[in-house]
Order: structure tokens, then sequence, then C-alpha cells
């Protein structure tokens, strides 16, 4: 998005936030609900229906289920195993002792939205992806403070890119975060990392009302990637392990504002990552 379309982001009132707030507090509990079921041995089509009992309970609506594409996306849920990077369709693949699931919904009430992720150990990992898991998730925290603190997106991209460098892994750069409010995907774009052309053409500056669903990927190997044939599944080219964390994330007068945190503002549903 060019700095001279920047007008044309949506810039949330306090009362909107608080109506997004609602969405973001069910999505943190779908998040926890998933945190109480994987295992080894259970099927992603269970962790599935679990999500979309849960949306159904609530009476919202599911962001995912029904995304146009070749095939409308058939799920609540995104449940991306290991190498698998987002948009990993659930069904009868059962999870094993060493994987990584990384998971990704949103839902929409009283016409509002809310996206987060979350990647999980099952059982005991490696020591590779326990660092995998690690840096990703402090990556976010990395920009959840940057946000508060920086003027640009630039910046807080840097800091994210860079930080993940020192770490030895890789930033995926074929997707990215984005606005969001009345829709799942508004302006602007919010990449992890600082393309060699952003602040020439796509920058923006970081001002209260602007929410935006921050959602760093991370690569053990390659940032390259590649679309199964399910249509809807990106993986890594080279098969190593991605981990993927998101929140939605409101710019205040007081600072950054994490519109999926938990009640008490917990940030994540489960804080162990072995």
């Amino acid at each position: 998005m060019s700095r001279s379309s920047s007008r044309w982001m949506s810039l949330k009132s306090p009362r909107e936030l608080k109506l997004m707030r609602e969405a973001g507090l069910i999505n943190f509990q779908a998040h926890r609900i998933v945190a109480e079921l994987v295992r080894p041995g259970i099927k992603t089509g269970d962790i599935e229906a679990a999500v979309a009992a849960h949306f159904e309970k609530e009476g919202v609506i599911p962001l995912f289920k029904g995304v146009p594409g070749v095939t409308p996306y058939p799920a609540v849920t995104c449940l991306s195993v290991n190498e698998q990077i987002v948009h990993g369709i659930p069904g009868d693949r059962v999870l094993q002792e060493g994987d990584v699931l990384s998971v990704d919904t949103g839902n929409k009430k009283n016409g509002w939205c809310a996206d987060s992720a979350y990647t999980h150990p099952i059982g005991k990992v490696s020591p590779e992806a326990s660092h995998l898991l690690q840096v990703t998730k402090k990556t976010l925290e990395i920009a959840i403070e940057k946000m508060g603190t920086c003027q640009r997106w630039s910046e807080v991209a840097a800091a994210m890119e860079a930080y993940v460098k020192d770490e030895g892994l890789t930033v995926v750069e074929n997707f990215v975060g984005h606005g969001i409010g009345k829709e799942m995907h508004e302006a602007p774009q919010v990449p992890n990392y600082v393309p060699s052309d952003f602040s020439r053409r796509n920058d923006f500056e970081l001002r209260p009302g602007l929410v935006l669903a921050v959602e760093p990927m991370v690569n053990l190997g390659t940032d390259k990637t590649i679309t199964e044939d399910d249509h809807w599944t990106v993986s890594t080219a080279d098969g190593k392990a991605s981990a993927h964390f998101e929140h939605t994330i409101a710019i205040t007068e007081d600072g950054p504002l994490l519109l999926t945190a938990g009640p008490e503002g917990e940030r994540w549903p489960d804080e162990i990552i072995v």
C-alpha cells in the first residue's frame, strides 16, 4: 500500500475496538480448547470439530470456512503440521510425538473480526523444533513491543526480520499479515520483513485506531514455499518445519492492545513450549 493511499486505511473508534475485543476473546477461547486437546494420537479433524462446535455455540461466523479458491476452504481452522506453513486442511491425519501443529482460526461477531494463530509442540519435540517455536513466538512479542515505540511499520518489520536471521532461521515472505476490522483482510499488508521497495511504496504509520493481524511465519530451512495438490496447503520447499504465531493488535493512545488475548490479558493459551 502506498503512502499516498494510507489515508484509506480504516481506523477504529474505541467503541469499535470493544466490539472487536468480543470476537478476540472467542478466538482466544478457541485456542484454549485446542491447547487442551493437542496430544499424540488425536486427529486434526477432531480439533477442527471442537473449534467448529465452539463457534456454533457462541453464534459467530467462522472467517475461514468457504473462503474462495480453486475449491472453497472447507474448515473453520487451518491446521498445519510440521513442514506445512499455513492453510493445512483438517482431516484424518493423526498427530505424532515430535510433530509441531500450527493452529490458525478466526471469527466474526456482530460484524467485527478477530484472527489469531498458535503453534503447539506435540509431546516431546526435537531441540530444533523447540527453538523454532520459541523464536517465532518471540518474533511476535518483539513486534508487539515495537508497535508501542515505533512510528512506522518498517521499523517493526526490520526488528522482526533481524531477530529471526540472528537466530539462524528464515522469515516466510510469500505470506504477510493484514489490516482487519469488518473484513478479515483489510489494508494495509503487514510484512514480517522489509521488502526492498517498502520504504518507498508500502510503508505506513502506526496510528491510533489502526488494527493489524500480525502473523510471523518462520522456517527452519528455506523461505521458499510450495502449494500442495489440495490447492490450499502451503509447505516449505525443503520439507523442514515451520511455525506460525498471530495476534489481532490495535494501536491505541496507550500503546498496543491485544484484542485476541485472554480475559486476564494472557497472551497465549498454553505457555509450555519444551
